[in-house]
């Protein structure tokens, strides 16, 4: 994979499973919506299956797996079918479980010592999390000039209300989002509405 997994979609959908039957209906309609990209977060049980199943069933979307937070998560999700891995912080040793992976991988960074570490590493592409609680928008913003090699895929507190403002920047390729997923919708099993919000997330990028 030679893109950026920065510059795919405007805004990659973190996705919590917790019921592995609604797996592939979500991934269709992330599809149907056009945002063929979905990052499932390991925080069920079901997660690894969820991987599987979509990898299996639905090749037309790029399957990530998130919350990588343990080097043994890197090579449990790599096999489970993920092709791509999303970490919330790094450690030397998470760096070097999700590189030996093979897959393209966002370390997460929080802070301007933490992004300095990670371009050190070899990365320019990372994830910026918790993007609100760690001072959102402006704090990207105000790193920009002293750190110009730094890409960003926030996380944690987007929503359509601020994604346009993060979208902005020129430092950001794209935001991370549960919104396109929410709880009501996946437990009325409403696979139509995920399809409508997918639509209006991958038209955000032309408004920002």
């Amino acid at each position: 994979m030679t893109e950026s997994l920065l510059d795919r979609v405007p805004v990659i959908p973190v996705v919590v499973i917790e019921n592995l039957d609604h797996a592939v209906p979500i991934a269709r309609a992330l599809v149907q919506g056009g945002v063929p990209v979905i990052e499932l977060t390991l925080r069920t049980p079901v997660a690894l299956d969820a991987i599987e199943r979509i990898a299996a069933e639905v090749p037309e979307i790029l399957v990530g797996a998130g919350t990588i937070v343990t080097p043994g998560q890197a090579k449990q999700a790599a096999d489970a079918g993920a092709q791509f891995l999303v970490s919330p912080g790094c450690t030397p040793a998470l760096t070097k479980a999700m590189t030996e992976t093979g897959l393209p991988h966002l370390p997460g960074a929080a802070t301007v010592s933490e992004v300095l570490a990670l371009l050190e590493a070899g990365y320019t592409d990372l994830k910026f999390f918790p993007a609100e609680a760690s001072g959102g928008a402006n704090f990207l913003k105000s790193i920009h000039s002293p750190v110009p090699a730094a890409r960003f895929c926030p996380t944690g507190g987007i929503s359509t209300a601020n994604a346009s403002s993060y979208l902005a920047l020129p430092n950001v390729g794209c935001v991370g989002g549960s919104w396109l997923t929410p709880a009501p919708v996946l437990a009325a099993e409403d696979w139509d509405a995920v399809a409508s919000l997918a639509k209006a997330a991958a038209e955000l990028k032309t408004t920002a």
